[in-house]
């Protein structure tokens, strides 16, 4: 049998307060929050751990025995939410539609080409840096699992992830791995296997 228990369920059966927020706030602090990074563990402890050790049962005693382990948490907690709003208030100011407009041509044109074009950023500079030649695949090719050539040699471009998983699967080319970052791609390979 499966069944669901609501969060409100939840809070009721141990008699966590109820907060309201006014619509639209809590998605407000979430985002501050995500750059502010005021509720990870090196702000306020590692809640995983922390519920572990608790010795106790009600909320009002994990709220106690919470603030004598983290005397100072929700306090420094608060603050850097609240500077990173103060900062992204001011930020939100300067939005206007045309900015809007640009982010969106940004995102729709560039970054999306850009994200789906990597591969032959990739192929393009490991080539460059060999001083070699190379060249993307034909669609046969693709079908072949091959992504591109560098030096006349057929490679494959797989997400750094690949390796994590338990896969039967053989590739019987070299394989370009990559992970995507914020500002770029970092790019794993073996360059002996490009040379003459």
């Amino acid at each position: 049998m499966k069944k669901k228990i609501s969060v409100k369920a939840i809070q009721d059966a141990v008699g966590a307060p109820q907060y309201e927020f006014p619509k639209y706030t809590t998605q407000v602090i979430n985002l501050v929050n995500q750059n502010a990074g005021g509720t990870r563990p090196k702000v306020v402890g590692q809640m995983s751990e922390l519920i572990q050790k608790f010795p106790k049962q009600t909320l009002s005693e994990w709220i106690e025995w919470y603030n004598e382990q983290q005397p100072e948490a929700i306090d420094k907690a608060t603050d850097r939410i609240y500077d990173m709003f103060l900062a992204m208030q001011k930020a939100f100011t300067q939005v206007d539609k045309p900015m809007i407009r640009k982010w969106v041509e940004d995102l729709v044109y560039t970054k999306t080409f850009c994200g789906l074009k990597f591969q032959e950023a990739i192929l393009k500079h490991i080539a460059d840096e060999l001083g070699v030649n190379y060249r993307l695949a034909t669609i046969e090719e693709e079908a072949q699992n091959v992504d591109g050539y560098i030096n006349e040699k057929p490679v494959q471009i797989k997400a750094i992830t690949y390796k994590l998983k338990n896969t039967a699967e053989v590739i019987d080319v070299p394989i370009i791995f990559y992970d995507k970052k914020k500002d770029g791609i970092v790019i794993e390979y073996a360059p002996n296997v490009f040379k003459q």
